[in-house]
């Protein structure tokens, strides 16, 4: 990531991009969005997924010609593509995946695909946390700034999906790890880091520095005409981002120290200094509530700057946007108890966040699949806010061990009708319940979209 590093145009992404024979692995969002846009710039396309395909995407691909296949590989007409467009779910360890790569196939993820065709300015942003609240926090700000900016990535529609359809001036994008392990020139003109903290280490052989690596793959292909924003206060990100280590100009964020550029809080102001151009706005001003927000918004605006959005527009911006569902969302009030959803919270720093933010005496709605978590950062959290913990997870063990100790009351459940009705016999006048479940979905759940529905429909019905 040296400056030296940046040749020209990859000419082996100029041979591939061209057309030939594109197989997509996994027919989800992203493998639909990246077979379309493979049929619409030439290609012979043939999608194979190993589990079943939703109807809505067979709908999408047999209106549009497109091969499939469900159920299983076809491994000699899988083997004879050109280029392989993986869906992020898609471990590259694979027996699949690994036979392609010993063939000599590029294997991308889709967010790299899209790119080969779209002519926008890309604004990519990660993280652990906070990411999508700071993707759709963004592109509000651009689009209230009058910008023609598209949403896509890990959030709503796919890249490819969009670039098929759409042309817009600029996209923001939400970039998982895993898009960005199959990436080869992805280059986005603006990247953001939201922060990095230990998640997902099952897909990354259990070790942090693997994961370290595949985020900062976002900068990797920038230039020093471009931007990186990330979270000086973040320990891994301070330690990484160093300057002359990477190609882009360098903007931190910090809530802890000013800045000579970048942005920072004194506690009651945010202020962000990009190019000579000083914006301060009060804390008390913004739409969303916590520390953690507080870093989102800066993060966001310093985009918006410096992409020339004025300053009066980005007040009233971050004032009246909407935050991202199933992340802290309040759902209803029942007898003075709040309820709030944060299923979104699926790794333990998210879920420190949430705890964080709780003013009042909580009932904790925990469990799901286990991501190799350390609970021990929450410990001090539990022991001052959670008044009872309710475990919602084919196997507890681990959140038992954790904190059956800490509070005086765990109860076990197994269905999301039956932790909201636990709750709504424990909560008392003043207190909280909330669903922060610091691991995946995917034991009880079809994503964590279902699981914060189900909890949605589960209060109202109480």
């Amino acid at each position: 990531m040296n400056k030296e590093q940046h040749p020209g145009p990859d000419a082996r992404i100029e041979a591939l991009r061209k057309g030939g024979k594109l197989v997509v692995l996994g027919a989800g969002e992203s493998g639909a969005g990246a077979a379309l846009l493979g049929r619409k710039q030439g290609f012979a396309v043939f999608v194979s997924d190993k589990g079943s395909i939703a109807p809505k995407y067979k709908d999408v691909l047999s209106q549009t010609g497109i091969d499939w296949e469900e159920g299983g590989h076809t491994e000699a007409r899988v083997l004879d593509a050109d280029l392989c467009v993986k869906s992020p779910g898609i471990p590259d360890t694979v027996p699949m995946v690994q036979a392609l790569i010993s063939k000599g196939v590029p294997v991308i993820s889709e967010i790299e695909f899209a790119s080969w065709y779209c002519g926008a300015t890309l604004i990519a942003i990660t993280g652990s946390n906070g990411k999508t609240t700071t993707t759709l926090l963004t592109h509000h700000l651009l689009v209230q700034g009058g910008l023609d900016a598209g949403l896509a990535g890990n959030i709503g529609d796919s890249f490819a999906a969009m670039v098929a359809r759409e042309t817009h001036e600029y996209y923001v994008l939400e970039v998982s790890s895993f898009q960005l392990d199959g990436i080869m020139g992805f280059r986005p003109h603006i990247a953001v880091i939201t922060n990095i903290t230990p998640d997902h280490l099952d897909r990354y052989a259990y070790r942090m520095e693997n994961y370290i690596r595949s985020k900062l793959r976002i900068a990797e292909n920038q230039t020093p005409s471009d931007h990186l924003v990330y979270d000086l206060d973040d320990p891994v990100l301070g330690e990484e981002i160093q300057p002359g280590r990477f190609a882009p100009k360098l903007w931190p964020c910090s809530l802890n120290q000013p800045l000579e550029e970048g942005a920072w809080s004194t506690g009651k102001d945010i202020h962000i200094k990009t190019h000579n151009n000083d914006l301060t706005m009060s804390t008390d001003s913004l739409a969303l509530e916590g520390q953690h927000n507080i870093k989102n918004t800066m993060a966001a605006a310093t985009v918006a700057r410096l992409l020339g959005i004025r300053n009066e527009s980005i007040r009233q911006s971050v004032a009246n946007f909407q935050g991202a569902p199933h992340r802290l969302e309040k759902v209803l009030k029942i007898h003075h108890v709040q309820y709030i959803n944060d299923s979104k919270a699926t790794n333990v720093n998210a879920t420190f966040y949430a705890l964080d933010s709780m003013t009042t005496p909580t009932v904790w709605i925990v469990g799901g699949v286990d991501k190799g978590n350390d609970y021990q950062p929450l410990m001090p959290l539990v022991r001052e806010k959670v008044k009872a913990i309710i475990c919602l997870g084919v196997d507890n063990s681990k959140i038992l061990d954790a904190f059956g100790n800490a509070v005086d009351l765990v109860v076990e459940t197994y269905a999301m009708s039956e932790a909201v009705k636990v709750a709504y016999k424990i909560a008392e006048r003043g207190d909280t319940v909330l669903l922060s479940p610091a691991c995946a979905s995917f034991d009880l759940f079809k994503n964590y979209e279902d699981r914060g529905n189900q909890f949605k429909e589960a209060v109202k019905s109480l």
